[in-house]
């Protein structure tokens, strides 16, 4: 246990925090809550000014100023990519002549994965570190503070501390111990493993995928990516949420964690690409751009490879981002993902309680419907 006295503090950045201080505390398991990603979305413009994510890490430092906890939070000016919609609280803040913006938002940036939110050297900190970003809403008048995608292993310092709890779906792939992918497709039924089969061989015809990690990743395969990334990002958000120089500076930062496919055609014209990172236990999809219309093409590059480099590394699942019941079919299951919410106002505070714990009944009702219709073998 620590001892001694202990300041809470908000940084004016992650780069302002020591990278070995800030990852004695944020581990190796989750490469988003790393010094090296947080930093690249700073340093590349991706967070900061005229974002609407201004960087303000919560922290707790000791008499001697050692860092004993840390969250990644920011100030937001918007909702936009968090993932975790809010948006009807905050019409209905304002509505009732209140700012909800700026918030607090505990998370990684346009990155809806899992991960450690409090970031601690003794477990027994949790209740401060949490009780000091609640004590900087209510001081600043901000209207609440949120914390997405938060790992099972902290829901439970978060209900302790009275927070909100709300919860969504996601679809994982999980490894039982599979050999290969062929030991993946004999755990479903006849018909869905047919039907796998023959999705993957209309995706590969005519198609040659490369599967690049650490210094393979030169600066002309982002200069690719990039195209395939500012397709994608044009048709969801309008503008993309990352910059050119963001891969950049990940490449060069933490190249080990990432795993980047690209695919050609047969004149060797690129096609498409899909850009991974590895956890020690998990293989995280983020993003992914095609500048052709080929069938099943997203299906392969972003779910099938992903089973067959996740069994190839030895991990324990796959995290394949928001959203996408297409995922069902392809062998990645319903799985609850958790969001926690301090709201200031008592009156306030009690719609919204009313409104996740219905919302959170409907969920799980919704993940036991998917989950009887998951592709594998009954019985």
């Amino acid at each position: 246990m620590t001892s001694g006295k202990i300041s809470a503090a908000i940084k004016p950045s992650v780069g302002a925090i020591p990278a070995p201080e800030w990852n004695a505390l944020a581990g190796s398991d989750n490469p988003f809550v790393s010094h090296e990603f947080l930093t690249a979305l700073e340093d590349s413009g991706s967070v900061g000014p005229g974002t609407g994510w201004q960087s303000a890490p919560v922290v707790l430092e000791g008499e001697d100023g050692a860092l004993l906890g840390a969250m990644p939070s920011y100030l937001k000016e918007h909702s936009q990519g968090e993932y975790v919609f809010d948006h009807g609280w905050a019409d209905a803040w304002m509505r009732a002549g209140g700012d909800y913006y700026p918030k607090l938002q505990i998370s990684v940036p346009f990155t809806p994965a899992t991960g450690p939110r409090l970031l601690l050297r003794d477990p027994a900190l949790a209740g401060p570190l949490l009780r000091s970003a609640a004590r900087l809403v209510e001081i600043n008048g901000w209207s609440s503070a949120h914390a997405t995608f938060v790992e099972p292993e902290q829901a439970r310092l978060f209900e302790e501390q009275g927070w909100l709890r709300r919860e969504d779906i996601q679809f994982h792939w999980t490894n039982r111990g599979y050999a290969s992918f062929d030991d993946f497709l004999g755990a479903l039924s006849s018909r869905k493993r047919k039907t796998l089969r023959k999705e993957r061989a209309a995706a590969n015809e005519g198609i040659t995928v490369s599967a690049l990690r650490g210094e393979d990743i030169k600066p002309e395969h982002w200069d690719l990516f990039w195209l395939f990334y500012q397709d994608t990002g044009a048709r969801k958000w309008g503008t993309p949420y990352l910059t050119r120089e963001a891969f950049d500076l990940m490449g060069e930062r933490m190249g080990e964690k990432i795993l980047l496919l690209l695919a050609h055609d047969d004149a060797g014209d690129p096609v498409a690409g899909a850009l991974n990172f590895i956890g020690e236990s998990a293989l995280y999809g983020r993003y992914w751009g095609c500048l052709v219309d080929k069938p099943f093409l997203h299906f392969e590059l972003c779910y099938y490879r992903a089973i067959e480099l996740a069994i190839e590394l030895g991990l324990e699942r796959v995290e394949a981002g928001a959203q996408g019941g297409h995922k069902l079919a392809r062998g990645y299951e319903p799985v609850a993902t958790t969001s926690f919410h301090y709201i200031a106002h008592p009156d306030f505070r009690r719609a919204v309680a009313e409104f996740v714990e219905a919302e959170r009944r409907g969920i799980a009702l919704d993940q036991l419907r998917l989950g009887e219709m998951t592709p594998f073998r009954k019985g």
